[in-house]
């Protein structure tokens, strides 16, 4: 086990080395910060001394890669790659162009997200395998086909309309619920109750829909016509046979679903003004703030490795007959 986490682990060091060099070269190199000046700025009329003034300001007047005017290690150290995309892996993420530091920021809207994000992956991931469970369990039935009618249904409306549906009947006309708005307080149930209820109602019949496919490859397999021939009831053998077997792709397809556990629901947030980190990355591209995006950017794909490395280890959980090398 360690050796496989140890080699997991150098993997993904060595990918988060490339995704953090792509992706300082989009942002300081195909879009330079000449560009960046202007677009804060406000076009093409701007000075040159404003230009300069607004990179010096914010660092942004160095060189990329190597500074001739130093000396020693500090022709390295002293340049933008180093000061704006190696020191993030120590979790150092700066300030923001609007002047803000960015960890700051990112620790006060942590706590939101996953408030939102955290009940809607284990809730939905616990009702879609229930219900899809269910359908398996009435397949070749009126049951199973107007269930699965109802998850194609749920797949082809927007998520906005859920978001929308679900501010109105329970915000304007029943008054149950707040539109929008978070309180950090003992209250704040209030707020996120109707968000995550929309959330899941939102990717129920897609899971639903992945589920039951699953649980129904696995019932036409060997295993289970034994299992039945020993006598086991049928329940017992979807429940216990057919789950089981059934986890890994179930854990696989999760795996994108954990960096929004933090990184939060950018429509979501956006919609129910929830100060997470979600809304930060929409206020950041809108403000065009490329200090808070490549930020975003890291921490995302920090969590996306840890996530398939965490992946890698339910495996074996779920199925002993894996084993991590």
């Amino acid at each position: 086990m360690l050796k496989f986490l140890t080699r997991k682990l150098l993997y993904g060091l060595a990918i988060l080395v490339g995704i953090n060099l792509l992706t300082f070269v989009l942002f300081f190199k195909v879009n330079t910060p000449d560009d960046m000046a202007r677009m804060q700025l406000g076009g093409k009329r701007v000075t040159p001394d404003a230009i300069e003034k607004w990179k010096a300001e914010r660092g942004y007047d160095r060189p990329l890669f190597w500074n001739d005017q130093e000396q020693g290690a500090q022709q390295l150290s002293n340049t933008l790659f180093v000061d704006s995309s190696l020191r993030m892996f120590a979790f150092d993420f700066g300030r923001a162009d609007s002047g803000r530091d960015i960890a700051s920021e990112v620790k006060r809207r942590a706590g939101p997200s996953l408030a939102l994000a955290l009940p809607t992956f284990v809730m939905g991931l616990g009702i879609s395998i229930a219900l899809a469970l269910g359908l398996a369990f009435f397949r070749a039935t009126y049951l199973d086909f107007w269930g699965t009618v109802l998850c194609v249904v749920f797949m082809s409306i927007s998520s906005l309309f859920f978001i929308v549906m679900g501010q109105f009947i329970f915000a304007r006309v029943m008054q149950l619920l707040p539109v929008s708005g978070f309180n950090a307080a003992g209250d704040a149930w209030r707020f996120l109750l109707l968000p995550i209820g929309v959330s899941i109602l939102a990717r129920l019949g897609g899971e639903v829909r992945f589920n039951r496919a699953l649980f129904m490859e696995e019932i036409g397999k060997d295993y289970v016509r034994t299992a039945r021939a020993k006598g086991l009831s049928e329940s017992r053998v979807l429940f216990v046979h057919v789950l089981r077997n059934a986890l890994i792709p179930i854990l696989s397809a999760s795996v994108a679903v954990i960096p929004l556990l933090f990184m939060g629901s950018l429509i979501t947030e956006s919609f129910f003004a929830i100060p997470g980190l979600g809304s930060y990355l929409i206020e950041a591209i809108s403000a065009q703030d490329f200090a808070v995006v490549r930020a975003m950017v890291f921490i995302g794909s920090v969590l996306y490795i840890l996530g398939l490395i965490l992946t890698d280890i339910s495996y074996s959980l779920a199925d002993p007959r894996i084993r991590l090398q």
